[in-house]
Formats: C-alpha cells, structure tokens, sequence
C-alpha cells in the first residue's frame, strides 16, 4: 500500500502552503519585537485566529488574496514599530 494515500499536494499547491508558513513565521516573529506583553499576545491571537479560521481554504485565488491581507498587515506592524524607534529585520532597507 502506498504512502501516498492522503490527500497529495500538488507542486503548486505545497509551494503555496511553503508561503504561507513563512508567513506566519514571520509574522511570529515580528510580535516578538512588540514591548508590551500584553499587545505582543494579543497580535499572536489575532495571527493564530486567522491562520486557523482559514486553514482549509483550498482555493488558490482566496488563498493569494490572504497572503496580501496578511502581508499588507504584517508591513503595517512593521512600520508601526520602525515607527516607535524599534529595529526590524526584513523590512526594506533594513537588510
């Protein structure tokens, strides 16, 4: 019996699912820079609650429109941070 029994992605769809998981990690790792604790656990909720609402999206095209949305708020923590006079890597001109 094969291993591939479960549902196999197709190339297109793990590179996909590869972005997606850079991401969340990315946007992990920006919530580290937030001082207050509090807010800090509060972006992770917020990032954990929509990675997880959106989980099995199986459409491409909603899947790309949710990487914008979350790209487009991960830049605008960044820059909200850069902003409070915080260093954050990976943001342009910051390489």
């Amino acid at each position: 019996m094969s291993k591939l029994t479960k549902a196999t992605l197709s190339l297109k769809q793990f590179m996909l699912r590869q972005e997606v998981l850079k991401l969340y990690r990315e946007i992990w790792r920006t919530t580290r820079l937030v001082p207050d604790k509090q807010s800090q656990q509060e972006l992770r909720d917020w990032a954990r609650h929509d990675f997880q609402t959106n989980r099995s999206q199986s459409d491409e095209v909603a899947i790309k429109m949710l990487m914008q949305s979350g790209r487009r708020s991960l830049t605008e923590l960044q820059t909200s941070l850069e902003l409070s006079g915080i260093r954050v890597k990976g943001q342009k001109g910051n390489k």
